[in-house]
C-alpha cells in the first residue's frame, strides 16, 4: 500500500504541475465577473430567471438535473460561454450532436423561455451564458440544494467545438486518473471534482452508460449477500439487459434513494458500492482513489460540508471563462443562433 500511495502521490503532483503551468500560459487578464454586473442595465434579471425556473422545476423536477448538466457540459468546452446552446447551421457545427451530448442533454427549451422573458424585460442585455449560470443555481436550490452567489458578465461565444465536446468531457466508463486530469485541465481540483460529482444525486443515467458497470464490477463492489443490494442489481439489469439496442435509452436514477432531492445520498451509495456509473464508483473503489475515497466518506458523514464545497466548486466551475468571448463574443438574441 505504501508503494501505491507513493505512485499515486507522484502522479498527482505531475498532473497538477502540468495543468497549473499550462493554464498560466494562457492567462489573458480578461475582465472580471462581478455580482452587480446587471444592476443598472437589467436589475430584475435574478427575479426573472428564478420565476421561470420555479415553473420549470414545479412542472417536472427532472428539469433541475437537465439544467445542471447543460451548464457542466458548456463550461468544459471553451469555458462557460453558451456554446452548448448553439444549434447546427450551414456555417457552424454545434456541440449538441457530439457523441457525449446527443442523448444526454435536455433542457434547452427552459433556457429559451428564460431568454424570451429577459428579452422582453431588457432586450439585448443578458447573455445566454449568464442565464444558464444563474438558472443552475436556482435549479439546485429548488430541489433542496445550497445557495451561492453567481458572478456575472459573461459574453456568448460565436463559435462552438464539436471536437472538444467529445474530448474534454468525462465519460461514464472513464478511469479515475483520466477524469482527474480533465478536471485539473479546467483549473478544478480533486476536491472540486468529488463535490461536483455529487450533482448526480439528482441525475438520471441511460442504459448505454451503465450497462458496462452492472454487468462488470457492480457485484464486486457491492454486498450482493444483502437482499436489498441483490434486489437493486436485479432491478438495474431488468431496466438494462446485457444485449440489445432497444434498451439503450432506458433510464434509472443515479441516486435511487432520493432521486429528486439534492442531498448527500449519492455518497452513501458509493460507500455501499452501488454507484450506477463506473466513473462514479471509481471515486470510492479505485485503487488509486485514496484522496477521493476520503472525500466521499467526508461528504457522506457531513452534508453541510458537502453543500459548502459544492457551492464553492460551482462558483469555480462558472468562472471558467472563454477569453476570446470577452472581446469577440456577443449577447445573443436567440440562444440557439449567433446574431446576424
Amino acid at each position: 500500500m505504501a508503494i501505491s500511495n507513493k505512485v499515486y502521490g507522484v502522479m498527482m503532483i505531475m498532473l497538477s504541475v502540468f495543468f497549473v503551468v499550462s493554464h498560466s500560459l494562457f492567462e489573458t487578464g480578461e475582465p472580471r465577473l462581478t455580482l452587480d454586473y446587471y444592476a443598472k442595465t437589467c436589475p430584475n434579471v435574478l427575479q426573472v430567471v428564478r420565476k421561470e425556473m420555479e415553473c420549470a422545476v414545479l412542472s417536472e423536477p427532472r428539469n433541475a438535473a437537465f439544467v445542471v448538466r447543460l451548464h457542466f457540459h458548456d463550461c468544459f468546452v471553451q469555458g462557460c460561454d453558451g456554446s452548448v446552446l448553439l444549434d447546427d447551421t450551414i456555417t457552424l457545427q454545434g456541440e449538441k450532436k457530439a457523441s457525449i451530448n446527443i442523448h444526454s442533454l435536455k433542457g434547452f427549451r427552459i433556457i429559451d423561455r428564460i431568454k424570451n422573458s429577459l428579452e422582453s424585460e431588457c432586450p439585448g442585455i443578458v447573455s445566454c451564458a449568464d442565464i444558464l449560470t444563474i438558472a443552475v443555481r436556482d435549479a439546485v436550490i429548488l430541489v433542496g440544494g445550497p445557495y451561492w452567489d453567481v458572478p456575472l458578465g459573461r459574453k456568448d461565444s460565436t463559435t462552438a467545438s464539436y471536437e472538444l465536446a467529445n474530448s474534454n468531457l468525462p465519460s461514464a466508463n472513464e478511469g479515475l486518473l483520466s477524469i482527474i486530469s480533465k478536471f485539473l485541465y479546467q483549473g478544478l481540483s480533486v476536491t472540486d471534482m468529488v463535490a461536483l460529482s455529487g450533482a448526480h444525486t439528482i441525475g438520471m443515467a441511460r442504459c448505454e452508460n451503465f450497462r458496462e458497470r452492472i454487468y462488470g464490477d457492480f457485484e464486486a463492489t457491492s454486498d450482493t449477500n444483502n437482499p436489498i443490494s441483490r434486489s437493486y442489481i436485479e432491478k438495474l439489469r431488468s431496466i438494462c439487459p446485457l444485449v440489445g439496442k432497444a434498451a439503450e435509452n432506458n433510464i434509472t436514477a443515479m441516486d435511487n434513494v432520493t432521486p429528486e432531492l439534492f442531498d448527500n445520498s449519492y455518497f452513501h451509495m458509493l460507500m455501499r458500492g452501488e454507484g450506477v456509473l463506473n466513473s462514479d464508483q471509481e471515486l470510492y473503489s479505485s485503487l488509486l482513489g485514496m484522496e477521493t475515497r476520503a472525500l466521499v466518506k467526508k461528504y457522506a458523514a457531513d452534508p453541510l460540508a458537502f453543500f459548502q464545497q459544492f457551492s464553492d466548486s460551482m462558483v469555480k466551475l462558472g468562472n471558467i471563462t472563454n477569453s476570446d468571448s470577452f472581446f469577440t463574443g456577443e449577447v445573443r438574441k436567440n440562444c440557439r443562433f449567433i446574431n446576424t
